[in-house]
């Protein structure tokens, strides 16, 4: 198993990256650090690397985040981002972990990897914590307009990828809209649902904002719009609570004791919430495995991301999603005819 992990991407720098993938590779991960390489050697001077399975890559460019993804991928071909993925292509990694510009991370899968049989638009897929089990959202963000068919193509490729690395046996998967009632929502959301019930998916219809986090659900699909505005939704508000509840704290001696005695649950609980427990989102749909980080990630993010490309590769997910598309192979026939 080997992780190309694109060393100059991320808010953070190319330090963070690489102590995550030091971590990763004690683990007996085997890494391919791909960019600057003399900064990647001083770098790992700085750790104790001797005997880990830790190679370098040199790539002499680097996709900026305000950067055009598909024109950056078609001109920085020595791009740190692109040359993980040539190294997948070629065989040489099983893998890319990036926490650079995901939309150029999507174009790169899509123009190097190619995607999946049956596969119109691949999907970002966030694992995020719920009252129960972690579920799955998808799309969160890398198509923000889409047809009832390509919701419908999230949802088979989030089941599989539930089932695969989430070990969640016959994964339920729910449509993300106003109201749970059948008939409400718009017209992508409802074409989606008659979709999806003609599917071998087991599909549990509607699920409103508030279901997301109940646990209840294994997979909720959305557009990328309505995907990426929950997760950013989601993010601002447990930074907000959080920072509430510090100054609430701050102000009471009495709340300082009920802090010191309620420290174990407040430490479960901010394992729980940490988006770097869950390391990076799958690019679902491609021919190939890609871990997107989140930009602001730390070592423990990026360690997480590199260990989850790796369950991605041993579990087969896309070999066990192109039999689920075969299985499924005529909703594009039926998409066709509901927009005649």
């Amino acid at each position: 198993m080997k992780i190309a992990v694109d060393a100059m991407g991320g808010d953070n720098g190319p330090s963070v990256i690489i102590e995550g993938a030091i971590e990763a590779a004690k683990k007996g991960i085997e890494i391919i650090l791909v960019g600057d390489e003399k900064i990647i050697e001083k770098e790992l001077n700085s750790h104790k690397v001797k005997n880990l399975p830790i190679t370098i890559k040199n790539a002499t460019e680097v996709v900026e985040m305000n950067e055009s993804p598909a024109q950056a991928i078609r001109k920085k071909k020595d791009s740190s981002i692109r040359v993980c993925f040539d190294l997948v292509k070629e065989g040489k990694a099983n893998a890319v972990v990036s926490a650079g510009n995901s939309g150029a991370a999507m174009a790169a899968g899509m123009f190097l990897l190619k995607r999946l049989p049956g596969v119109e638009r691949p999907a970002i897929a966030v694992t995020v914590p719920t009252m129960k089990t972690p579920a799955v959202l998808l799309d969160m963000g890398g198509n923000v307009d889409c047809k009832p068919i390509h919701l419908a193509q999230f949802a088979i490729m989030g089941s599989v990828y539930a089932s695969c690395v989430l070990k969640k046996e016959n994964p339920t998967i729910g449509l993300l809209s106003n109201a749970s009632e059948i008939g409400k929502g718009n017209e992508l959301t409802r074409l989606t649902h008659e979709l999806l019930l003609n599917t071998s998916l087991n599909y549990v219809g509607y699920k409103e904002g508030k279901d997301i986090y109940k646990g209840e659900t294994d997979v909720i699909v959305s557009d990328g719009f309505v995907g990426n505005v929950v997760l950013k939704v989601s993010e601002g508000l447990v930074e907000a609570v959080i920072q509430m509840l510090k100054e609430e704290i701050k102000a009471s001696f009495l709340a300082k004791i009920g802090v010191l005695l309620a420290k174990g649950a407040f430490k479960k609980l901010k394992k729980k919430i940490d988006y770097s427990e869950y390391g990076g989102a799958p690019l679902l749909g491609i021919n190939g495995s890609c871990m997107i980080s989140h930009g602001a990630s730390n070592s423990k993010a990026i360690m997480n991301a590199i260990i989850r490309a790796t369950e991605y590769v041993e579990g087969d997910v896309d070999l066990h999603m192109t039999e689920e598309f075969l299985k499924n192979s005529d909703l594009a026939q039926l998409a066709t005819k509901q927009l005649a």
